[in-house]
């Protein structure tokens, strides 16, 4: 039985990836995590309430900040594969506490590729972003291997972080595979994201912010996937891994689709048959650091047999009743926002 390390376990994707391997694996999984505002167990509880298998996963505290010692890492015990999720996250936040997200990101992504060192690992797989790569033009997607571009400090400290993974292979042979995921939603997100915000403001009545070009005619887009979707995508490369050859293999994870944020909050809207109220600002002007566009080209996992399973918009019609029928993830993450 292989035993796994989940970093940020108790975080929004991987929280759903656990209790994906759960059931499609005889996996024990450890979850590591420091368990802040981002890391909920709550979370964990909620998705495995159910399952009769949750007594396959360990939970053990720890900030990847700081390194993992000879204590907590008896506690974590052997492992066989990494799959390292923990990060900060928020591009907001990134731009207010930049040393943050290095530490978190950078420092963080060293100290567990050190324990990935004392292991004998098949395989250790780091969660980047589309971000590394910054905006693209309308009509491109970005490939696995184009170059970096970052346009903010969360960007920027995901893309030292992914190099660090990248010398670590070359200098230690720690088996690395990369992955790049985009805009990723689904239930148990945190409501200071588009999706879940947008339902929220849909459901009160409240006017949505649709950033779009200066001149306020053209919305963002992207190409949004489903948590589950991602946590297939995960478990797809971990059954092909002895099969995943080269150095560093990095895979996009990608969409069904681009949609504009502003199709988007009009499928929300629809979903709950209510207007949408919106206004389209200046994304420069509002959020500085941001991009208008993302986009990743999925043509590598397409050609291997992966695509996400269900289309955009059935995921959305998911993700909105669920929502309104488990306020309390809204109604929780709306409390915190105010604190």
């Amino acid at each position: 039985m292989k035993r796994v390390l989940v970093t940020g376990g108790a975080g929004f994707i991987a929280h759903h990836f656990i209790a994906e391997a759960l059931k499609r694996t005889d996996w024990e999984i450890v979850s590591l995590d420091r368990l802040d505002f981002s890391g909920n167990l709550n979370r964990l509880q909620d998705a495995l309430k159910d399952n009769p298998e949750k007594h396959r996963v360990k939970i053990v505290h720890h900030d990847l900040k700081a390194e993992i010692s000879l204590w907590i890492a008896e506690k974590i015990g052997r492992i066989d594969m990494i799959f390292h999720l923990a990060a900060g996250t928020h591009v907001d936040r990134s731009i207010m506490y930049p040393m943050q997200f290095a530490l978190d990101n950078v420092i963080g992504t060293v100290n567990i590729l050190e324990f990935a060192r004392t292991q004998q690992l098949e395989k250790f797989f780091y969660f980047s972003t589309d971000e590394v790569f910054g905006p693209a033009p309308v009509g491109v997607a970005y490939a696995e291997y184009d170059r970096y571009n970052a346009t903010n400090p969360y960007a920027a400290s995901k893309a030292g972080a992914e190099e660090m993974c990248v010398a670590y292979r070359n200098t230690y042979q720690v088996p690395v595979v990369v992955t790049h995921t985009m805009n990723v939603f689904g239930p148990r997100q945190h409501p200071e994201k588009f999706i879940p915000d947008t339902i929220a403001k849909v459901r009160d009545g409240d006017v949505v912010t649709i950033h779009s070009d200066p001149s306020c005619t053209q919305s963002g887009s992207r190409f949004y996937i489903h948590v589950l979707d991602v946590a297939d995508a995960l478990l797809f490369l971990t059954e092909r891994s002895a099969s995943l050859r080269g150095i560093c293999p990095k895979f996009n994870i990608a969409g069904e689709r681009e949609v504009s944020n502003l199709e988007l909050a009009q499928m929300i809207a629809g979903v709950q048959k209510l207007p949408l109220r919106y206004k389209m600002v200046d994304f420069h002007s509002s959020r500085p650091g941001h991009d208008l566009r993302y986009a990743l080209d999925g043509a590598l996992m397409h050609s291997m047999g992966w695509v996400p399973r269900l289309s955009v918009q059935e995921r959305i019609d998911e993700v909105v009743l669920w929502s309104l029928q488990h306020d309390e993830w809204l109604r929780t993450a709306q409390m915190e926002m105010a604190l």
